[in-house]
């Protein structure tokens, strides 16, 4: 059963792109004593994540972090190297990108999805969250296809 609201975000190691190359950041780093949005998606550079979900939350990112929210990060089953290069092409400097390549994380919150069809494996579902402390205190998960209850104007409405 995917992860619900009042559940601590389990411990799982991650990488981020650091100055000379991919680093490991654990879970508990990101969420530990702060307020923390995440987001994520199926994959970077793919066109509803590249269109859609990563600008809204760069365009909304000063009024998230203007509700008291220390950290916006996405998560995405790809490695740092892509979500790096994402970023960059993005202009998502106030986004942390979180690489979990191997889908640790995202098999940790049970929030997988079969991308096989597509030629992307086992990939994330669409999601965002509010977490305070580690906790989760808001999930939203898409149904189908598209960015709605996840969008950043839907998560900046929840905060």
């Amino acid at each position: 059963m995917a992860i619900q609201a009042g559940q601590k975000i389990p411990s799982v190691a991650m990488h981020v792109m650091g100055e000379e190359g991919p680093k490991q950041i654990n879970s508990d780093d990101v969420f530990k004593g702060k307020k923390v949005v995440l987001f994520a998606v199926p994959g970077a550079f793919t066109p509803g994540c590249t269109v859609t979900h990563l600008p809204g939350y760069v365009v909304n990112a000063d009024k998230i972090k203007g509700k008291g929210v220390d950290t916006i990060a996405c998560v995405a089953v790809n490695d740092a190297f892509v979500m790096d290069a994402w970023a960059k092409s993005q202009n998502a400097d106030e986004i942390l990108m979180l690489a979990d390549g191997n889908g640790e994380f995202t098999k940790a919150v049970d929030l997988e999805m079969d991308a096989a069809g597509f030629g992307m494996g086992s990939r994330s579902q669409r999601y965002a969250m509010i977490v305070d402390n580690g906790e989760v205190t808001f999930l939203a998960v898409e149904d189908g296809p598209g960015v709605d209850v996840s969008a950043a104007e839907k998560i900046l409405a929840a905060l």
